[in-house]
């Protein structure tokens, strides 16, 4: 008899969910993994034949934000991606066991399933005095990671810190803290920064590896495309007052107050890739920028020590050109100024027609005063 795979459809029969269900939910996981329509019988056929993955989630030099983060993802929600999704066999933060006994189920694990896991990291790598600055079950976080990378089919750096390094490793970097990608090489690795990423970005990662069993298509950095294709000033909606010159000198000015572009305040969404400007926060509420703050750039590498937060990018790079706010302002100001002198101008043309041709009709009616109209007067 064929073994039966322990799919996502497999788990829906489990649960006596039906067909129709089931579809629907594909469609869902289609467009939350930012996957065109002509993937979703691609989706369905992963859906039904992939076995659900392993998942170990290992915990570094951080703040459990991106945890907090991941927990109120709603499309799927956590719980699902948890309980029916994935099996999630480690994270000390998480996980109902502790001590002696979660250490131990670690261990065989990754005996078990090695080859077969993924492991999800949150935290950088502190490396001085031989990495005692981060220790969890009586072991250094940097032995931890590599024990675990050996038998890992792959690798999501969940966070800036996992990606980059972390708020730890801004100068002057006491702990010589790195990310996870500095210590472990020869593993298929993704990075999801963000400080912390955005729930639905990270549960669509890893759901991407739980139906295809590969990691998502990636940038020059390790990227998904999907989620880090875009700059968050691409998808800003108050981008239109960017082109227009209208901008934020203070927070409490009137242009704050209407809404306009706060790249004088400075926002770094021009130079930031992320999805906030799409999928926002806590199931498409809002980001920083729509509550009135500018980007700060936090999945950017080295972002904590990239200038001061409130101080202006020098340079915004348009099509095949280098110009700044003020040259944007000057040229629509220009651009405005020519669009008057332009539309006057065609106002002037436009009633000296309509002039000739009334005088031509009440030439021909007889009523055409000469005298009258030398002089200025009306009809």
């Amino acid at each position: 008899m064929k073994n039966r795979v322990n799919s996502l459809w497999t788990l829906f029969q489990e649960r006596r969910l039906s067909r129709r269900t089931f579809m629907k939910s594909c469609v869902a996981l289609t467009a939350i993994l930012g996957l065109p329509p002509t993937m979703l019988d691609t989706v369905v056929k992963a859906a039904e034949t992939t076995e659900l993955p392993t998942v170990i989630w290992l915990h570094g030099q951080e703040c459990t934000g991106c945890s907090e983060s991941f927990i109120r993802s709603s499309s799927p929600f956590t719980s699902d991606v948890i309980l029916n999704m994935i099996s999630l066999e480690y994270d000390d933060t998480l996980s109902a066991a502790s001590g002696a006994p979660l250490e131990e189920h670690l261990e065989k694990i990754i005996k078990e399933k090695a080859g077969k896991y993924i492991l999800a990291v949150e935290g950088g790598v502190p490396l001085d005095e031989d990495g005692i600055y981060c220790t969890v079950g009586g072991r250094t976080f940097k032995q931890s990671l590599l024990e675990a990378a050996k038998g890992a089919a792959a690798i999501i750096e969940y966070g800036s810190c996992a990606s980059w390094g972390g708020i730890q490793a801004a100068k002057p970097n006491p702990t010589n803290t790195v990310s996870v990608s500095s210590v472990v090489s020869g593993k298929p690795i993704i990075k999801v920064p963000g400080c912390p990423p955005i729930p639905e970005v990270m549960t669509g990662v890893v759901m991407h590896y739980a139906l295809f069993g590969q990691i998502p298509p990636l940038d020059s950095q390790g990227r998904p495309k999907q989620f880090y294709g875009n700059r968050i000033h691409d998808t800003c909606y108050r981008r239109a007052f960017f082109d227009s010159g209208l901008f934020v000198e203070k927070f409490d000015d009137d242009a704050s107050k209407s809404g306009w572009c706060l790249y004088k305040v400075g926002c770094r969404g021009p130079q930031t890739y992320n999805s906030c400007g799409n999928l926002r926060w806590w199931n498409g509420l809002s980001y920083p920028i729509q509550s009135g703050h500018g980007c700060i750039g936090c999945s950017e590498k080295g972002f904590w020590d990239n200038d001061v937060f409130y101080k202006r990018l020098p340079d915004i790079p348009l099509a095949n050109t280098i110009t700044t706010a003020d040259t944007i302002g000057t040229v629509a100001a220009v651009g405005a100024t020519a669009a008057v002198i332009v539309h006057g101008a065609a106002t002037l043309t436009r009633n000296k027609i309509l002039d000739m041709k009334e005088e031509k009709r009440l030439k021909e009616q007889g009523l055409w005063d000469e005298t009258k109209h030398n002089n200025g007067g009306g009809h």
